[in-house]
């Protein structure tokens, strides 16, 4: 038994001092994919929350996000926005109207879609805790319909 558990801890140490030796290589980044209007039309959803997007050519984007926070009460917050996004490649730039501190970041993957967003809640205009942040499915292909505000 001691000595099983001596074995084991020799390669854990082993293994970490070889990892801390000299510098590694890295890959290089992976190169942007250039997203087809098929592949990037849709409905997105994230729990509750959705992305409806619909290329309109030229590098733009038609994006609207509902966003949907459920507090521990069962209230519900919302968040809307509805705008036109920048997109190169498979990452697109979406900034809401009326907002200047809020930038969120669609990044295309095949069937999902990876968000980020810089800014709070409120400096994107959503409602409390309601974040755009996540990873959506793809739940619908096509051109979306576009939803007006709660």
């Amino acid at each position: 038994m001691k000595r099983t558990l001596l074995v084991v801890l020799g390669m854990a140490v082993s293994g970490l001092s070889t990892s801390a030796q000299g510098p590694q290589t890295l890959k290089p980044p992976p190169k942007h994919q250039v997203v087809t209007a098929a592949q990037a039309n849709g409905v997105y959803r994230f729990y509750k929350s959705e992305f409806r997007i619909l290329a309109l050519g030229h590098n733009k984007l038609k994006v609207q996000f509902d966003g949907v926070y459920t507090t521990l009460s069962k209230s519900i917050n919302m968040g809307y926005a509805m705008g036109e996004a920048d997109i190169e490649g498979n990452i697109a730039t979406f900034k809401p109207p009326d907002t200047e501190r809020c930038e969120i970041t669609l990044v295309f993957l095949p069937g999902k879609l990876k968000v980020t967003q810089e800014g709070s809640d409120a400096d994107c205009g959503f409602g409390h805790n309601v974040y755009a942040i996540g990873t959506y499915r793809k739940i619908r292909g096509g051109k979306p319909e576009f939803e007006s505000p709660p």
